[in-house]
């Protein structure tokens, strides 16, 4: 069967009628050679075979086509979905890791001011300690002149 098939058949086949006799005057009936007319119909019958064959090996293709391509779609959205899965973990691990440094920054920041304001604390106790010293051998000194003068002026 060549490429036009059946629907090439069917258009012979409307030839023969159309090419037939019209009987009585009317063009609605006519008048044709049946054996013409019985062969197309049996190369159409022989025909519809090898044609449904055929559209159904076009459909089977289509559709292996189509499942691979649903394969192929549903393993790149897997991919994605794996790809998003690893970036949106390693964002969160990112992310965790600032969140830390933070803390740990905060918490140093806070460390170093205690330990300046214990440090400072510390040196003015110190001072204050030294002053208080001073003071008193200060007073001792002061003390201890003027006993001095007190003798020497007696």
């Amino acid at each position: 069967m060549d490429e036009t098939g059946v629907m090439a058949l069917l258009d012979e086949l409307s030839d023969l009628i159309e090419d037939g006799k019209s009987v009585l005057g009317n063009k609605d009936r006519k008048q044709i050679e049946v054996g013409p007319a019985l062969d197309i119909i049996d190369e159409i019958r022989q025909a519809f075979p090898v044609e449904f064959a055929q559209a159904r090996q076009i459909v089977r293709e289509r559709q292996g086509l189509l499942e691979d391509t649903e394969a192929e779609c549903n393993r790149i959205l897997e991919d994605a979905r794996s790809q998003a899965l690893i970036i949106a973990s390693e964002q969160e691990i990112v992310r965790i890791a600032q969140q830390q440094a933070e803390n740990i920054l905060a918490d140093a920041r806070e460390m170093e001011r205690e330990t300046r304001a214990g440090a400072e604390d510390y040196a003015d106790n110190v001072f204050s300690h030294i002053e208080n010293t001073l003071d008193s051998l200060n007073e001792n000194v002061r003390r201890c002149r003027e006993r001095l003068n007190n003798k020497a002026s007696r």
